[in-house]
């Protein structure tokens, strides 16, 4: 439809489950990078909806990411830009060295249905899990770092940069034990190698 209108028609589809690695190397820690000058998605706005709106706003620091050898870039909030938002791609989700599952808490971040999944599965585990502002600045402070999403599941990230400022995180050449603990269970639900206690896979 031309014009601000909603269409007529629309297509329905499934993703029935990952079929590859979205990252080239597989479940490898990448770098991250905060560029500055963009915001992913403004307050009161659509950021909590997958719309094509979303994925727009990111094309370009996308594409300036990646030139720069960074394959994932962050969001920081577009109000104060000292809370962390989400990852070009996907949901931040991060480990504290005392077990507990933090991702942020924004109403202009997508609700991941990867990252419910994981939450889940990490109570499950036994981990506390908080969703909650997170602040830029105590990211240094985390045990494993990554990014969650459909196509991703979890990608670690140990690297970030903003500015002049270079935070490491976790493991250097591998995911974090506590990430790949949650890795092999949604993959292995998702291929049915796994018991799903939670019903959450149907036959079709």
């Amino acid at each position: 439809t031309i014009g601000v209108n909603p269409s007529q028609e629309y297509t329905f589809i499934v993703m029935v489950m990952p079929v590859g690695d979205y990252y080239k190397g597989g479940i490898k820690p990448v770098s991250s990078i905060v560029i500055d000058g963009f915001d992913r998605a403004a307050p009161h706005g659509v950021g909590h909806v997958k719309v094509a709106g979303n994925y727009a706003a990111d094309m370009l620091p996308n594409t300036k990411a990646k030139n720069m050898g960074y394959p994932i870039n962050l969001y920081l909030d577009a109000q104060t830009r000292t809370y962390v938002e989400e990852f070009g791609t996907s949901n931040f989700i991060a480990i504290t060295n005392d077990n507990k599952y933090v991702t942020p808490d924004s109403p202009s971040i997508l609700p991941s249905i990867t990252n419910k999944t994981l939450m889940a599965l990490a109570e499950d585990m036994g981990l506390t899990v908080e969703r909650r502002p997170v602040r830029f600045d105590e990211i240094s402070s985390f045990a494993e770092l990554a990014a969650c999403g459909t196509a991703v599941v979890i990608t670690p990230v140990n690297h970030i940069i903003k500015g002049d400022e270079e935070i490491h995180v976790g493991p250097k050449d591998e995911c974090g034990p506590t990430f790949m603990k949650l890795y092999k269970r949604v993959r292995g639900i998702q291929t049915g190698e796994l018991e799903d206690i939670f019903g959450w896979c149907t036959d079709v």
